[in-house]
């Protein structure tokens, strides 16, 4: 029935001109405007919930299903002119809003229409009240309470860092370098992945051209059989976005100077107030406990991977200086997965066509959720973009519409270059009560099809694409009143736990099964290579994670420290004293450290502190039936469905039936690791 049904939202355009992007980012801006500066003026008996908070409320709701659409043109639009001048638009938005947050005249309007709702006696829902309650901490946490002065300085310093970030950002989506190396230095790749790689000819020899997309990049590192070409592509890699140093050396001065001017020890401890663990002493403390309970781990990991490439070494005459350096951690892994559990990883592959995987996840989610996602035709930003209107299940009416999804998941030059989901569009009540439906696009970089093989993908990319697929349906399912709330707005180191939670489906055997076919027989994994790749998960979970603690431990440290330090260092020094892996001549690599320009400073940690809450989550409920539609529909209702309109340990103990505990991380990261690792 869905697919006769005619939206009730029509979507998106996706053919704007550069003129029209930033026209129409500067409209919405002025109609925000426009609203904020009639509830500036309000007098303060005719400040009240409606008049300041629901307006303001709505108001934002509509700016951003305009601005953030056009902004993702930067991210993905094959045309410079269009990312420039989505970039312009980001900068333009993004200076809007720290001006917006420094409006003390609509800041007393708040104010003052709090006060007059305790004293008239209003009941307002706890939605409502929510709303009450964040636009007041927005305007303290704003600085709100600061002299002029200081105040302006403020403002200046905000606008500065944004800009500064989005320069970061846009240097990181545009990196187009390269490495080029002979057949001969290729050995050990995999064949159908170079005849993916531009040939050409260098003088008296013929080369291959690698780019550093993730695609081309990763089957270096986990096949190259020469130690050297690993070493190279891995400096070159390090080193591709050598211009973001100053940027990086200038974001985290500027965040020093504005965390000092609002009272706050530190940027770290003015980021996480307002998510779970509420202190950086408790970042500190959390990384700490998991660091020291994972090295002995990581150590036994690095031991077993020294040995490995001391044979490998001593068997083929290269020299051996008994050191396990950062470009030789994916080989050996590799390897020691295919030795110890005789795992080959291209038969894995080559039972996950992305033509077949895509569809299946999504019917997997479909059943699991109870939607439908109807393929629509339409104008995109790249002709390899897939548009869906989603539905409910047995959809009647126009009344269940859910929202669009769009899948753009090839790599191409100058597009985004990891894997992420983007909210462009929040579902909200409008003024006149009908609803405005939700948007989210999922970005990803899979492989392309070469002329060996069909597009296929790793097992690890299949977990990616699951746990992207994640995000995408907590945008789509979600439902609040107020676009502030909807969806993954909730705090960052809880946002990760839904998705992370659904990673557990690709270690499932049924789930396994239903998401492969072999490109050439049709065939599922057998029930031999399901287990061996179930057992795979827990195979040097020490170093993995260690890696995951140096990250977190990284982006603490910098925002953390009072001064300036020489960044480059302490990147190959932390990863030497906390990952277990040896760095040598490497250019800097936390200028490619996109989490903290783009809105995850102080928040790469939420990875590993959300993996409580996700391991909880799926062992108590989903573990005895992952594709029960009944569990489905109480993760919908309780996890996906109130957004952030809920505070995120409340929404916890409502679907778990009691308060969280890390049992279930201990038993998974510590108990059967070391049942997988003997």
């Amino acid at each position: 029935m869905a697919a006769t049904l005619a939206p009730p939202q029509a979507a998106p355009k996706w053919n704007h001109t550069p003129e029209e992007v930033l026209k129409l980012t500067k409209d919405a801006i002025a109609e925000y405007r426009a609203v904020e500066d009639r509830v500036a003026t309000l007098k303060p008996e005719e400040c009240d919930f409606e008049s300041v908070f629901l307006a303001l409320a709505q108001a934002e709701g509509k700016r951003i299903a305009t601005t953030e659409p056009l902004t993702l043109y930067q991210n993905v639009s094959p045309s410079q002119e269009l990312r420039d001048a989505a970039n312009q638009a980001e900068v333009l938005v993004q200076d809007f809003r720290v001006d917006s947050s420094m409006r003390l005249d609509v800041f007393r309007a708040k104010q003052g229409a709090k006060k007059n709702i305790a004293v008239s006696g209003q009941k307002l829902s706890p939605e409502e009240q929510r709303l009450v309650d964040k636009m007041i901490l927005d305007g303290t946490r704003a600085g709100l309470a600061l002299p002029d002065a200081e105040r302006e300085k403020l403002t200046k310093l905000n606008k500065e860092l944004s800009q500064t970030c989005s320069e970061f950002c846009k240097n990181c989506n545009e990196e187009n370098g390269k490495v080029s190396f002979t057949l001969e230095e290729l050995e050990g790749v995999p064949a159908d992945v170079v005849s993916g790689y531009t040939k050409r000819t260098e003088g008296d020899k013929e080369v291959y051209d690698i780019t550093f997309q993730w695609p081309d990049v990763i089957p270096i590192f986990k096949f190259a059989e020469n130690p050297d070409t690993r070493r190279i592509t891995y400096q070159r890699f390090e080193s591709r976005l050598e211009m973001n140093v100053p940027l990086l050396d200038k974001i985290l001065h500027l965040r020093r100077q504005v965390a000092k001017l609002l009272g706050y020890p530190t940027w770290a401890d003015y980021v996480v107030e307002v998510k779970m663990v509420k202190t950086a002493k408790g970042v500190e403390e959390f990384l700490s406990d998991l660091q020291q309970k994972l090295r002995p781990v990581g150590l036994r990991d690095r031991e077993k991977l020294l040995a490995l490439k001391q044979r490998e070494h001593e068997e083929k005459g290269l020299p051996f200086d008994g050191e396990f350096y950062i470009w030789d951690s994916k080989y050996y892994e590799r390897k020691y997965i295919e030795e110890s559990l005789s795992l080959d990883e291209q038969l894995v592959k080559d039972h996950f066509p992305v033509a077949y995987v895509v569809p299946a996840v999504l019917e997997i989610y479909q059943n699991l959720l109870g939607v439908k996602f109807v393929e629509v035709e339409g104008e995109m930003w790249h002709p390899e973009v897939q548009q869906f209107a989603v539905w409910e299940k047995d959809a009647k009416d126009e009344s269940d519409f859910i929202g669009y999804c769009y899948l753009d998941i090839y790599p191409r030059e100058s597009k985004y270059s990891g894997a992420a989901v983007w909210p462009l569009i929040p579902g909200y009540t409008k003024e006149d009560g009908t609803r405005n439906y939700p948007l989210a696009a999922m970005v990803a970089n899979l492989a392309k099809p070469n002329p060996q093989k069909p597009a296929l993908m790793q097992h690890s990319d299949v977990v990616m694409f699951f746990h992207e697929i994640g995000h995408v349906f907590h945008e789509l399912l979600s439902k609040t009143r107020f676009a502030r709330f909807h969806g993954t707005t909730v705090a960052l180191d809880f946002g990760e736990a839904p998705s992370q939670m659904l990673e557990n489906w690709c270690y499932e055997p049924r789930v396994l099964a239903r998401m492969s076919s072999h490109y050439e027989t049709g065939k599922p994994l057998d029930s031999a290579l399901i287990d061996k790749i179930i057992q795979s998960r827990y195979v040097n979970v020490g170093m993995f994670y260690l890696n995951q603690v140096c990250y977190s431990m990284f982006d603490l440290k910098v925002h953390v420290d009072q001064e300036s330090a020489d960044y480059t260092d302490l990147w190959s020094e932390m990863r030497e004293n906390i990952a277990l892996v040896k760095c040598v001549d490497l250019g800097p690599g936390q200028a490619t450290f996109s989490h903290i320009a783009g809105g995850y400073d102080v928040g790469y940690y939420g990875y590993l502190y959300s993996l409580v809450f996700a391991a909880d989550m799926y062992a108590t409920v989903f573990k005895p039936d992952p594709l029960d539609p009944a569990r489905g529909r109480l993760y919908r209702e309780k996890v996906l469905l109130p957004g952030s309109s809920k505070d995120e340990m409340d929404l916890l103990k409502d679907f778990l039936g009691r308060e969280p505990n890390a049992e279930a991380f201990i038993k998974q990261l510590f108990g059967q690791s070391a049942t997988a690792q003997t």
